[in-house]
């Protein structure tokens, strides 16, 4: 088992959403947790009318989410999201390993190091090695 990092963002029926939204959060965390996922960070993105009607919806609600996942599995949170009726829409996207601390603490809402400077780190680095650089200082 090969477990990767996605960000998945889905798009729910404003109305169903706004009848029960601990509901539709909790559709969430079952959806990702069921194929043995874990959720890395979930939560609410916005609310917003929508640029183009979507099965006749002209309002959506955007929740973002951050989890790992075994890759053999993403074909069965695809069929899961399909046929979840509160689901408008849903895109799933691998994370690179490097850029999931960041992501993850920029959607908690924390202060994080920018992306560029991220993607610059050695991926062992980024997964939680400890990498020891010898730093010379000028002494007078």
């Amino acid at each position: 088992m090969t477990k990767a990092n996605y960000e998945c963002l889905f798009l729910f029926d404003s109305n169903h959403y706004a009848r029960d939204p601990g509901g539709i959060a909790g559709s969430v965390q079952s959806l990702i947790t069921d194929l043995g996922g874990e959720i890395l960070v979930s939560r609410l993105w916005a609310e917003q009318r929508l640029a183009y009607p979507i099965k006749g919806h002209n309002k959506g609600t955007y929740w973002l989410a951050y989890f790992a996942l075994d890759s053999l599995k993403l074909k069965e949170l695809n069929r899961a999201c399909q046929l979840n009726e509160s689901l408008l829409r849903f895109l799933v996207t691998r994370v690179d390993p490097r850029l999931i601390n960041a992501l993850v603490a920029h959607a908690q809402e924390k202060v994080v190091v920018p992306i560029d400077q991220a993607l610059r780190q050695p991926v062992a680095a980024a997964v939680g090695a400890d990498d020891e650089e010898d730093v010379e200082t000028e002494e007078e």
